[in-house]
């Protein structure tokens, strides 16, 4: 480098090529010249070689062109470019700039071409000035115990990671380990797919100790100029390569050789640079310089350079750059071998301490943690791959992010809570900090282990004998492990802060929760580190300073509080949530524990054992407490654990109940925390304890009888003997006496007393009858009195018991207080008295009873008798002796009787007084009712022995039943019996005496038979249930009877009578009567009896209602009628009745058949016939009498004389037969020859007699199917793909003759092809009891054509196949499809402009455009396109289409006019879209659209740069105004234009004062510079004031930076970057700050005033938007009101609701009143050309002028209208010609008639005469739904003139006048005649038949008018309530907004803005600076809008950057 110059200035010659040399004079001239390096690059065949150049300092670019022509041998004319190796164009105006001493340039076709060979470029490196300042640091890998080579490939990671920082997509970083020895020696790559680097940059790598801060100045930076990162979480900034050292250092520390290899992302050119050790040691060795060296530069995938068989591998590395925009790799060579086994044994080991070092830039700020969801976002785009190729083996790939036990992995996955907070240090240092706890869970500390750190290691040097309680979890380590920048920093911890270390004294929580939290703090770079990036150099000392502050932040926010109390209460509440320490074992249920406040009663879970620290405490275990006042001892009863556990349970608490002990001595149970369990006592010391404190309680009692009457146990006594007096003592266990309890050690000692009970023991329970207590009086002993009362017999007990003075409690803590029993029993004494027990009534004269005594002692008590008694009876009335007395428990006097006189049944009372000698008290009377004894016997009256009486009567007997005593006596079944002997079947008398012992004795009448003379009975009278009651018998002399006893019937014939006797038959001619029958009766003795009136009505017959009593008193009765049929047998009854007998006579009388009178015929068997088949059955014919009975007429000979006659009969098959048995005619054979069916008689004749007989004759078996209702099959059925059929598909099931089959339940099916789909869908359907299935109507889908499809029947499992029906599918001209979109598709969109024309049209299935068509179905959304697929996207513009012009194109078009183009450059979508129904949008192709810049408009930079504080020292630094700046051309939207663009930008430095001369200068004294302007940028480096400048001190400058581009024609907006000019340096740094502060406040104040701007923008257009809403109301409702509708002020909703519901309801009951409706079926429109048939394109509103002209046009109704000729032909193709077509093309219109012309009978506008009947146009009577003007074409041929009058009188006479003037029309009437133009009337051709004769042919009734009416006020109500609500809604908005600007949040924002206005005026001050104006703060610091990622319109781009605001925070300004 033999052009250097002398001087040392700038940056020490180690610039990389760059700068010039300062020289010595002032001008910094020389005699110098500058040596060139030359590569020709422009053809391949060019030299590989460089040339080089010597350039004179004082020549120009036109000298060094020519230089170069002359050196290279090229012609001065030929054209090329000479670049630096960075592509930059050698020009006029930078040659001076550029073309530098070792300058390395190319000669090139053009700027862009390829590099066609490779080129090397000289490079200096020399090391920075720093290696000198900053070498103290001590030395690089002085690690701790750590192999070091990780963090040295972490070195290399930080720069891929600064490299990678403004990538969009992923951060690749790759480390490959190359140690496949078939590819080469091993290597280690580094890859990174970041902006790579120039050459210039790459010679800055290369510069040791040049770090991102001094990159500045004469050095072009791979960071650009460095501008600290905005602060982000974690201080993720990936802006950590730093130094200028790590990586070279780590490159050396790896290997021998580096292979630097770089693109950067806008270059064509790879850069590659080769560092080595070889290579230093070789220049050394021949005494070159070091530090200089070549950089090649090459195209990509180009490993031509790469020859050595060492480095193989790089080929393959260097072919894989093809696919990369930009990258850096790193390759090192040379590897150490210890590193290459380090890292091929420990891959897992290192690849894992990488993955702790940046695992918050793989994972985010969060870290990894496995319950959240990783989306792609800021914080995990970082992919940082490790691959290790080893020669036969597969590769080792692994991805960081996968790695999942990294230590930051583990402490973050097993941590149950954090604490974050932050520290503040003195400066801008900001540490945030997080700890977490790891819980002791179950039987283990979750505290992840170190593999690097075990925590249960011991130091060597502790003492093994000695025991060492551990730090637990944790162990040694420190609590905090650091990261700078986002980035571990190894060698550095935090043992911990005073606020977070265990305290002295038991805390909130266990000292061991302490040693459960570990932490991260994360630094931003305010605090040093060391080079190489292992240790802080002063963080724990900043962090310790006492003015450092600690805050705690709490969901995202500071909080100002006491860090260690609020640190120490989440201890505390961890350790109780998260810690489960306690093992709860022997689960024994939930409770509730009532003694506990209400809220903590429960559940509380019981256990019988814990197990604690490796300790099991039990149920009944010995324990002592800790910490209680006082201390207990006791035995454990359970363990409390609050919460509804089932089972064993882990948990760091709960609590124990204890039962105090000895029990005896404390009667407690105390509930302590288990906590407070002394863990250290040993169970014997509690046991001895207890046994001491046992030994003083009281043990016995001591009992004596001082006075005698001792009670012995278990001895029996008498009632009332006494009990002595006692005297008691009460003993301990040594035998001394005591009257109190010991002394306790927590309260004074208890007085004991002594209680006396006595208890009787009873079946009922115990029952205290005598309770003393006796007290001790110290003197006196316990003393009792002596005791007498007891009497009551039973068992007893004496008990004396100590008790408690206060409570009376015989226990003492579970033990029994001393007590002593004596058991005895106490009997009864002798009988003194008696009573009665319980008696046995009833008691009876003359039946013994029982007498039961009960005797008692004195006391009452029941006693036994001991020695006889003779006991002595008293009663008044009655004699009494008694049988024995009994002795013993139960005495009873046995067998008592009394007798007497008791007079009544009922018995009567009596007092039975009982004596009984030698008791105290011996007299009783006892109260008994006697009741009469037993029956005895009985007593009957009459007392005669012998009583006579008449056969036929009955005979009372009176009957008494008596006792011994003869009292009447009575008893259950007391049945007394009388029976009669001496004749048969005489009746029995019976009567019951059982409750009145007396009774009549009577029955029913002795009626002895075929007595004629006297006869003696004999009547025994007993009462059987009583054998030894002994019977009565009576004597009874019978009489015979008198009254009437046998009658018998005579039939007289002349004079003889002949007996009819009972039931005999007699036969008589049927029909006759039997005349002269009498009768006659007698009695007992045979004697006739007179009939006698009395006699006479009480003779009966059953043949008559009514007698001849005349009659009867001669004998006679009434004569009897013969039944006319001879089945027919009559019974004949005659009878008579009286009191005594009941006779009666009866005979048959039998009908014999008449003389032959009929014949008769009878159908045997079914009476239908099917036709083709016989009858089934047969018919029988007979001959009748008269009355139809059958004679016996027929015999075999009679059959052919029979004659059978009938319409349609068959006489084939008949055949007859005569049946013998019958006596009938057989004919069977009847068959009918096919016809209609119906009912068919048949005639029978035989001699002279004739009958009829009718058969049904029914249709025959099915054999066909055919449609009902069906049009000709032969024709194909027009049908609208998708419609429904005209008529219901109904089928009849037919026999072979076409007759319905009336079969029900056969299977009708549908065969159709697939493609051919009906709904509802083809279900089986069976036939109704007529035959018939209703298909129903069906809708049809199926392709365009002809189809076709047949029914089919399945009957008797034989298949009936039916007609075929033809259906023509014709395309739905009303189904939208698809969207047709035109537009200019030639035309460009630029940003901001307004979009071409859209045209949008809805086409239907037939390929016509659908009109009629609501504009707001039709939209359009338009979305910038993402990677998230073609979908829009929620936020999608969307917009509605623009009103028709007059100038459109016919109905059925939309435009889309006037629609903004984004303002933000990009690639959009755009979709139209119609919405067919509420659910289903029919959406266009989506067309892709490039949204290109707008015209340039002004000179931007690309990153706002600082502004500058300069002075005019010799440092460069100082004197530099812009280190690196891209200035790019603009549009009005911020979008990069102008790439195309080539010009100069110059920079002019201008003072604020125009007339200001004495303003700074360039280097070189120049006042501007020129700088080239390629690729829509220009690129200013190095900008730097001259040395010893002029200007004036502390004054704000400004450099204007003026694009001139020749190309264009207007001129740009310039941009203006002010600086401060100072001539001190100190002030300079001073100013320099000030500056920076002043920056950040302008763009703080731009960010606020935008926020208002915007958000009164949104308020004014919120404010025009209400008044639209009102506005638009106010119209509404004046609409309305032509409509009488008035909306009220108040609940005007429910009022528009209401009214709208009614309306509707009643439009929709108008639409459902019956009208007039053509039922001709229509043509299907199969296109837009067809119009439809004529019947169905016109409405008439009057009947009779629809009725006549519809049959006026009756021939024209069926004609289907096209608009075009070829239209109808298709349809006249598809019909076959059977419809008749009319095509509007083909009328001839000038004939047609003028709509507007008047009638006839107005001539020149006036009235010729005055017509009757009301003549009107038929013409005018029409309506037309639709297309008008075509229908007025066709009725305007079709009718004419016609006019149409009321009748024929007036049509005549209208016809008469108007032939007088001109011709007259054809006239109709509404009556419905017709006057043919001709004059011609009358006949039936010209005569309309009535409405139902025209089959439905005629026109339809149009909707009423009174609908349309409602139809119109309805759509005003919707727009109405529409109105209202989007009034409402806007202004909810406006309050909402007026409500939100004064919020106090906006009003804090806007007092800062007016802090921050003033904090800038001020500093402006200091500065010396213009005020910032508002007008022009914009023009010089240019904000820069983001745009939102869919375009905007201006209205909406408000809203949104209002809402945006909304959100913006403090910290965001």
């Amino acid at each position: 480098m033999a052009a250097a110059g002398g001087g040392g200035g700038g940056g020490g010659g180690g610039g990389g090529g760059g700068g010039p040399s300062a020289g010595t004079g002032e001008d910094g001239g020389g005699d110098g010249c500058r040596t060139v390096y030359l590569f020709d690059r422009r053809e391949k065949e060019s030299e590989l070689g460089d040339r080089v150049l010597q350039v004179e300092e004082r020549s120009d670019y036109t000298r060094f062109r020519a230089s170069v022509c002359q050196t290279l041998g090229i012609s001065p004319e030929e054209k090329f470019v000479i670049t630096t190796t960075s592509r930059k164009e050698i020009t006029c105006d930078n040659f001076d700039d550029t073309v530098k001493d070792g300058v390395t340039l190319y000669l090139l076709q053009s700027v862009n071409q390829l590099l066609l060979t490779a080129t090397k470029e000289r490079i200096d490196f020399l090391p920075h000035y720093d290696t000198l300042v900053k070498s103290g640091m001590y030395e690089y890998y002085a690690s701790e115990g750590q192999n070091p080579l990780p963090f040295a490939l972490a070195e290399l990671i930080d720069n891929s990671l600064s490299a990678t920082s403004r990538n969009t997509g992923i951060r690749r970083i790759q480390i490959k380990l190359l140690f496949d020895e078939t590819q080469g020696k091993p290597a280690v790559a580094v890859i990174d797919n970041g902006r790579g680097m120039t050459s210039k940059q790459l010679n800055n790598w290369a510069v040791y100790r040049l770090s991102k801060f001094t990159r500045q100045g004469d050095f072009e930076s791979d960071h650009s100029g460095y501008v600290r990162p905005v602060p982000v979480p974690r201080s993720l900034n990936s802006d950590i390569s730093y130094f200028g050292v790590g990586g070279k250092q780590a490159v050396f520390f790896v290997g021998q050789s580096a292979r630097m290899i770089s693109k950067p992302a806008d270059s064509q050119d790879v850069h590659e640079l080769v560092l080595s050790k070889e290579d230093f040691e070789k220049k050394e060795k021949n005494k070159e310089a070091i530090y200089s060296g070549y950089i090649r530069n090459r195209k990509a995938s180009d490993s031509v350079h790469i020859t050595n068989d060492d480095e193989r591998f790089l080929h393959h590395l260097i072919v894989e750059e093809k696919e990369k925009d930009s990258f850096t790799a790193v390759v090192i060579t040379g590897v150490q071998p210890e590193h290459i086994q380090y890292l091929k044994n420990y891959f897992l080991l290192w690849t894992r301490q990488l993955a702790h070092i940046y695992h918050y830039y793989i994972h985010g700020p969060k870290g990894n943690e496995k319950h959240t969801s990783k989306e792609v976002g800021p914080f995990n785009n970082i992919d940082i791959e490790i691959s290790m190729f080893e020669k036969g083996k597969a590769p080792k790939i692994v991805n960081l992010r996968e790695i999942e036990d990294d230590m930051q992995t583990l402490y973050i996955n097993t941590a149950a809570d954090s604490f974050e907070f932050k520290a503040h240090v003195e400066g801008d240092g900001v540490v945030e900090g997080i700890i977490r706890y790891h819980p002791f869970l179950y039987d283990r500390e979750t505290y992840p282990d170190d593999p690097c750190f075990p925590s249960k290691l011991k130091d060597e040097d502790d003492d093994d004998d000695c025991f060492i309680l551990e730090k637990a979890a944790r162990g040694k380590r420190p609590i905090f492990e650091c990261f700078w920048n986002g980035r571990l920093i190894p060698y550095t911890s935090v043992e911990d802060f005073d606020w977070c270390t265990p305290p002295k004294k038991r805390g909130l929580a266990p000292i061991e929760c302490y040693n459960r939290i570990s932490g991260a703090l994360f630094t931003n770079d305010k605090f040093q580190v060391s080079t190489n990036k292992l240790t802080f150099m002063d963080l724990e000392l900043k962090l310790k300073d006492k003015n450092t502050l600690f805050t705690r932040i709490l969901n995202g926010q500071e909080q100002r509080m006491k860090i260690d109390r609020e640190f120490a209460l989440w201890l505390k509440d961890c350790h109780e949530k998260y810690d489960k320490q306690i093992k709860f074992t022997s689960f024994k249920g939930v409770i509730t524990r009532p003694d506990l406040p209400s809220k903590k009663q429960g559940p509380w879970a019981t256990y019988s054992a814990i197990e604690w620290d490796g300790k099991i405490y039990k149920a009944g275990q010995l324990v002592k407490t800790i910490k209680t006042l006082p201390l207990f001892y006791g035995s454990i009863v359970k363990f409390f654990l609050y919460g509804d556990h089932d089972g064993e349970v882990y948990a760091t608490g709960g609590e124990v109940q204890i039962a105090m002990e000895p029990q005896a001595l404390y009667d407690e149970v105390k509930t302590v925390p288990i906590a407070k369990l002394d863990r250290t006592v040993a169970e014997k010391a509690v046991k001895k304890y207890v046994e001491d404190e046992m030994a003083r309680l009281p043990d016995r009692l001591s009992v004596t009888w001082p006075e005698g009457d001792e009670l012995l146990p278990n001895e029996i006594r008498p009632a009332g003997t006494p009990i002595g007096a006692l005297r008691i003592e009460i003993l301990n266990k040594k035998g001394e006496a005591m009257q109190k309890l010991p002394g306790t050690s927590h309260g004074g000692s208890k007085k004991l007393l002594v209680e006396l009970k006595v208890i009787l023991h009873s079946s009922n329970g115990n029952k205290e009858i005598i309770s003393h207590i006796s007290q001790h009086g110290g003197k006196w002993p316990y003393w009792f009195k002596k005791m007498e009362n007891i009497q009551k017999l039973g068992n007893y007990t004496l008990k004396l018991q100590v008790v408690l003075n206060e409570s009376n409690a015989d226990t003492y803590a579970g033990r029994p207080l001393p007590s002593k029993a004596i058991k005895f029993s106490v009997k009864e004494g002798k009988p003194e008295k008696f009573s009665f027990g319980l008696m046995d009534p009833p008691f009876r004269v003359g039946v013994p009873f029982n007498i039961p005594l009960e005797f008692q002692d004195e006391f009452g008590h029941t006693s036994q008798l001991g020695n006889d008694i003779q006991p002595v009876f008293e009663a008044s009335g009655l004699s009494l002796h008694y049988e024995e007395i009994t002795k013993g428990p139960n005495c009873v006097i046995r067998g008592v009787t009394a007798k007497g006189l008791v007079n009544s049944c009922q018995g009567k009372n009596f007092n039975l007084k009982v004596i009984l000698p030698g008791l105290k008290e011996d007299t009783q009377i006892l109260k008994i009712r006697l009741l009469p004894g037993p029956p005895h016997r009985l007593k009957v009256k009459p007392d005669s022995e012998i009583l006579v009486i008449e056969n036929g009567t009955a005979f009372p007997f009176q009957v008494e039943v008596l006792d011994e005593s003869d009292n009447v006596t009575t008893q259950p079944k007391l049945i007394v019996h009388c029976k009669f002997l001496g004749a048969p079947n005489l009746p029995v008398y019976v009567v019951d005496c059982s409750s009145s012992g007396t009774s009549i004795l009577t029955g029913s009448a002795i009626q002895v038979q075929n007595i004629k003379k006297d006869q003696t009975l004999k009547a025994k009278i007993e009462i059987p249930s009583c054998k030894d009651v002994a019977p009565v018998e009576k004597t009874i002399k019978l009489l015979p009877s008198s009254h009437v006893a046998r009658l018998q019937i005579f039939s007289v014939e002349g004079q003889k009578a002949i007996q009819i006797k009972h039931q005999d038959e007699v036969n008589w001619i049927a029909g006759d009567t039997m005349h002269n029958l009498i009768f006659q009766m007698y009695d007992e003795g045979e004697r006739e009896i007179h009939i006698t009136s009395t006699l006479a009505d009480k003779i009966k017959v059953n043949w008559t209602p009514e007698i001849n009593k005349e009659h009867l008193l001669q004998g006679l009765l009434p004569d009897v009628q013969v039944p006319t049929s001879v089945k027919d047998m009559r019974y004949c009854q005659v009878s008579f009745q009286d009191d005594h007998v009941s006779l009666e006579s009866a005979f048959t009388v039998r009908p014999l058949p008449d003389e032959p009178k009929h014949l008769k015929c009878e159908l045997k068997g079914g009476k239908t016939v099917q036709m083709g088949q016989e009858l089934q059955g047969e018919i029988v014919v007979i001959v009748t009498d008269q009355y139809g009975n059958q004679i016996q007429a027929f015999s075999p000979s009679s059959l052919s004389a029979l004659g059978i006659a009938g319409i349609g009969l068959d006489s084939s098959h008949l055949k007859t037969t005569f049946q013998e048995n019958t006596q009938s005619i057989s004919v069977k054979g009847i068959k009918f020859i096919p016809g209609p069916p119906g009912n068919k008689d048949l005639c029978f004749t035989w001699r002279e007699f004739s009958d009829f007989i009718r058969v049904q004759l029914i249709s025959g078996p099915p054999a066909k199917v055919l449609l009902i209702d069906w049009p000709e099959l032969k024709e194909s059925i027009p049908v609208i793909n998708g419609r429904e059929l005209q008529n219901p598909l109904i089928v009849q099931l037919c026999d072979q003759w076409d007759n319905p089959a009336p079969v029900s339940q056969v299977k009708i099916s549908l065969i159709k092809a697939n493609n051919l789909k009906l709904t509802p869908s083809n279900q089986q359907h069976k036939t109704d009891e007529r035959g018939r299935a209703n298909l129903g109507v069906f809708s049809v889908y199926a392709p365009r054509g002809e189809h076709m499809m047949h029914v089919r029947a399945i009957y008797n499992k034989n298949i009936i196949e039916g007609p075929i029906i033809k259906l023509m599918i014709l395309p739905d001209p009303e189904k939208p499809i698809r969207l047709n979109v035109k537009y200019d598709k030639d035309a460009s969109f630029l940003a901001g402009g307004i979009f071409t024309d859209f045209m949008i049209t809805v086409i239907s299935e037939d390929d016509s455009i659908i009109k009629n068509i609501n504009p707001a179905r039709i939209s359009m959304k338009m979305w910038q396109l993402s990677n998230s697929g073609n979908r829009p996207p929620a936020n999608a513009e969307t917009f509605s289409c623009n009103k028709i012009k007059d100038n459109d194109k016919e109905d059925g078009c939309f435009y889309f006019r006037d629609k903004a183009i984004p303002n933000k450059v990009g690639t959009y979508c755009i979709q139209f879209g119609f919405m067919m129904d509420k659910a289903n949008i029919l959406n266009s192709e989506q067309i892709i659209v490039d949204v290109l810049p707008n015209q340039p408009v002004k000179l931007v930079p690309k990153i706002q740069p600082a502004t500058p504080a300069v002075s005019n020292v010799r440092s460069v630094a100082s004197r530099t105004l812009v280190r690196d700046l891209h200035l790019t051309i603009t549009d009005d939207y911020n979008n990069h234009t102008g790439i195309d663009l080539v010009g100069t930008v110059v920079a002019t430095i201008k003072g604020s004062n125009e007339e200001d001369t004495d303003t700074p200068l360039f280097i070189g004294k120049v006042r501007t510079l020129e700088f080239p302007f390629v690729k829509g940028s220009a690129e200013i480096t190095n900008l730097v004031l001259a040395e010893n400048s002029p200007g004036r001190d502390s004054t704000e400058y400004f450099i204007v930076f003026e694009p001139q581009l020749p190309a264009l024609s207007r001129t740009l907006e310039s941009y203006i970057l002010p600086f401060m000019f100072y001539n001190d340096v100190k002030k300079q740094q001073q100013m320099a700050a000030l500056t920076k502060e002043k920056d950040q406040l302008s763009k703080n104040i731009i960010m606020y005033r935008s926020l208002f701007e915007a958000s009164n923008q949104l308020l004014d257009e919120m404010k025009c938007r209400v008044e639209e809403a009102k506005l638009k109301e106010a119209q509404l409702q004046n609409e309305l009101k032509t409509h009488n509708i008035d909306i009220p002020t108040t609940q005007q909703m429910p009022h528009i609701e209401a009214l709208l519901k009614r309306k509707l309801s009643e439009q929709e009951e108008l639409r459902k009143k019956p009208r007039r409706s053509c039922t001709l079926p229509n043509y299907t429109k199969g296109s837009g050309d067809v119009l439809g048939k004529i019947a169905h394109l016109a409405q008439i509103e009057d009947d009779r002028a629809a009725m006549v002209i519809s049959w006026h046009l009756a021939s024209d109704m069926d004609c289907v209208v096209t608009l075009t000729t070829d239209a109808a032909r298709r349809i006249y193709d598809e019909t076959q010609g059977r419809q008749q077509v009319l095509p509007l093309d083909s009328i001839y219109k000038k004939t047609l008639p003028d709509w507007k012309r008047p009638l006839p009978h107005y001539r020149n506008g006036k009235l010729y005469f005055k017509p009757i009947g009301d003549p009107v146009f038929a013409r005018d009577l029409l309506t037309f739904p639709d297309n008008v003007e075509h229908c007025e074409t066709v009725f305007g041929m079709l009718l004419g003139d016609t006019i149409i009058l009321d009748n024929l009188d007036a049509a005549n006479h209208y016809r008469k006048e108007v032939v007088k003037i001109t011709h007259c029309p054809t006239l109709l009437t509404r009556d419905g005649d017709r006057i043919r133009s001709n004059g011609k009337f009358g006949g039936l051709q010209n005569k309309a038949p009535p409405m139902d004769k025209l089959r439905g042919m005629v026109f339809g009734a149009p909707i009423p008018k009174q609908c349309l009416v409602l139809g119109e006020q309805i759509d005003l109500l919707q727009q109405y309530r529409t109105a209202v609500n989007k009034s409402n809604s806007v202004i909810e908005d406006l309050n909402r907004q007026l409500e939100y600007l004064h919020t106090p949040d906006m009003k804090k924002k806007k007092q800062e803005l007016d802090e921050q206005e003033k904090n800038l005026k001020l500093i402006e001050q200091k500065l010396g600076m213009t005020p910032t104006r508002k007008c022009n703060d914009s023009l010089r610091h240019p904000a820069k809008v983001e745009m939102t990622d869919c375009p905007i319109p201006p209205k909406r781009m408000r809203r949104e950057a209002s809402r945006q605001n909304r959100i913006i925070t403090k910290s965001d300004v």
